[in-house]
């Protein structure tokens, strides 16, 4: 009876500092999301961090703490706080799944350097955990004011055909098949296809994608080597996959594209090599983190569009031979 007493009392102080740390994690988050409106260093390191670490604070001030004991309190307050964020449609599966490395990444790093620091403290002194968490809304307001920085993005192709026979598909492509890749059939949007209304500078090509339509005013029209035009308008990046209606801040303007261009090359052989530029901003930190999942999701939309581009010219130029 002992026994099973101990082991109760030891699950209530384990399940005491998770859902306490999940509380305040939320509360940070929230207050991040949906008041400073800012997706950045305090939700993707700072929280992930303090989720690793102040479960270990609260739970070893009255009892001995090992490694195993803290590794796995900080795993089952990351998994209450992602299963919260499911099930109150605070986010969707895609943007939880993304998120989840770097978050892993800092949850550790914070449950190491908790544990080594309450095994090597005598008087286990929880202060630190209370400037660590008044870091946070300073953090979330500051870099609220960061500007972002515009990047490109370049993807080429080379196409068997002639930059005039290529230029006619530029400018406007009819529908595209469906997609293979899991990352479109996940939910992020790709385009289906292209119109464009007028012709030269100062025409409109409406690039139409599965969550609404980018609307691209012309800027240059050098036919057939260059059309470059602005993005007046764009539709949210991605459809999030959840049980729930799921509209997340970060779906509006948290990614945004700024222009995009084609640019045609002759070749010697008579190819044209095809490359598509997209230049974009994202409000979401940190920076080298999200550049690297946008780059690779903004490639995989150029090459479904450059491919098809390349499919259509070359049939044409067969058509035509």
């Amino acid at each position: 009876m002992a026994i099973k007493n101990k082991i109760n009392a030891e699950a209530k102080r384990e399940w005491f500092a998770i859902l306490t740390t999940s509380a305040i994690s939320a509360v940070f988050a929230l207050m991040g999301i949906y008041v400073i409106k800012d997706y950045g260093l305090a939700i993707f390191i700072f929280i992930p961090f303090l989720m690793g670490s102040l479960p270990s604070f609260i739970y070893s001030r009255k009892k001995e703490l090992t490694w195993r004991k803290s590794w796995k309190m900080a795993l089952l307050t990351l998994t209450v706080c992602t299963a919260s964020l499911l099930l109150f449609a605070i986010e969707g599966l895609i943007c939880i799944v993304m998120a989840l490395p770097i978050a892993i990444l800092f949850q550790f790093i914070g449950c190491l350097l908790a544990f080594t620091y309450l095994n090597r403290s005598k008087n286990k002194d929880i202060k630190p955990m209370f400037i660590f968490i008044a870091l946070i809304p300073l953090v979330q307001w500051t870099e609220k004011n960061i500007q972002p920085e515009v990047k490109p993005v370049h993807t080429s192709i080379i196409i068997h055909a002639s930059p005039e026979q290529v230029w006619k598909q530029v400018i406007e492509f009819p529908r595209l098949s469906a997609p293979t890749e899991y990352l479109f059939k996940a939910g992020i949007a790709y385009p289906t296809h292209a119109t464009i209304k007028g012709s030269g500078v100062g025409s409109v090509r409406y690039c139409h994608f599965t969550t609404g339509c980018f609307v691209e005013p012309v800027k240059i029209w050098d036919e057939p080597k260059l059309l470059q035009f602005s993005v007046l308008e764009q539709p949210a990046p991605m459809k999030e996959l959840s049980f729930w209606d799921i509209d997340a801040p970060h779906l509006h303007d948290y990614f945004v594209s700024k222009k995009g261009q084609f640019k045609l090359t002759p070749m010697a052989n008579g190819d044209t090599k095809l490359e598509g530029t997209t230049w974009y901003y994202h409000n979401i930190r940190p920076a080298t983190y999200w550049r690297t999942w946008s780059d690779y999701i903004i490639h995989k939309i150029h090459l479904r569009v450059l491919t098809h581009i390349k499919k259509n010219a070359e049939k044409n130029v067969k058509m035509s031979s």
